[in-house]
């Protein structure tokens, strides 16, 4: 079964997220807040019912 990835789209979006890991690892050790939490998990489902969509 041939995967619709894109390598070159799942490479970038690999890079965006060690940089993003790198830039705030200093701040994970850090509770976030309540509100922060909820929205990053509401932007999560969402971004996967996109990726499901195509």
């Amino acid at each position: 079964m041939a995967s619709n990835r894109d390598p070159k789209k799942d490479k970038i979006e690999n890079y965006i997220k060690e940089n993003l890991k790198q830039v705030f690892s200093e701040f994970e050790q850090d509770q976030l807040p309540d509100q922060l939490t909820d929205l990053l998990t509401v932007l999560r489902a969402q971004d996967e019912e996109l990726k499901a969509k195509k």
